[in-house]
């Protein structure tokens, strides 16, 4: 939660402070992103054991650490705890194999805005998806944001956070699932067969899907805009695809 100020009333999903967030990565801990303004000394230090973990560094300004730290002192870095495991792109594939199915599978592309990768997770559940794949990059993560915003879906859907989106997506259609882009020179959705073995990627909230994921859809779908508004929320968009694809799987 958010004071007017900026400033968080709970931040205990964070670590601020350098010994303690270097002690917090030789440990083990399950961090998520680590903000850090500046480098040198033991700056580095942290940069370098992150890297060795696969852990997320980003830079930032004092500005954005003192809130992230609910103003506590923090030496120039905050670690945010992951509030959830990702899982590998390996165990989402499993996840139909073992129940006889074909693969249903989310994909978000720079999906920013922890709510809306909130939401996208909560119907991924309610609908029947596998899982939900993000970048590792200009991504919302598994914070406790996302969490609260799936409703607890979040502790259910298996998430896998990937380096390479692209190299992802050919992993995918070597598994025999096609990739549905989402984008307003697309094919209608509802005259779209999601039967078979499919990701649907949604784009980011502002610039939609990039272009290099755009090129490695094998598909493009839409959904018919009547109104003056040519738009909708990425998590609303996202909804409507979902329940399209457990519409067509039930009839089945």
């Amino acid at each position: 939660m958010i004071k007017e100020n900026n400033v968080r009333d709970n931040p205990a999903d964070v670590i601020c402070g350098r010994n303690p967030v270097i002690e917090a990565l030789k440990s083990g801990a399950q961090l998520d992103t680590i903000y850090i303004d500046g480098s040198g000394g033991s700056l580095n230090v942290i940069r370098r054991l992150a890297k060795e973990k696969g852990i997320v560094v980003k830079d930032a300004d004092d500005r954005k650490l003192t809130r992230l730290a609910g103003g506590a002192s923090h030496q120039g870095v905050v670690a945010e705890g992951a509030c959830g495991e990702y899982v590998s792109v390996e165990d989402i594939l499993a996840v139909s194999q073992n129940k006889g199915t074909k693969p249903f599978i989310i994909i978000c592309d720079e999906i920013e805005d922890p709510h809306n990768l909130g939401a996208i997770i909560r119907t991924a559940e309610t609908s029947g998806a596998d899982g939900v794949i993000i970048p590792k990059r200009r991504s919302a993560s598994l914070n406790a944001t996302v969490f609260k915003t799936s409703a607890g879906a979040a502790s259910y859907v298996p998430v896998a956070r990937v380096s390479n989106l692209a190299a992802c997506i050919d992993q995918l259609k070597d598994n025999g699932v096609w990739i549905y882009g989402t984008d307003a020179s697309g094919t209608d959705y509802s005259k779209t067969d999601f039967t078979g073995g499919c990701a649907i990627v949604i784009g980011s909230e502002g610039f939609g899907i990039s272009r290099l994921i755009s090129q490695k859809c094998d598909f493009m779908i839409k959904l018919p805009m009547l109104g003056k508004i040519n738009s909708l929320n990425a998590s609303v968009a996202a909804g409507i695809f979902m329940y399209e694809v457990l519409r067509q799987r039930s009839e089945h």
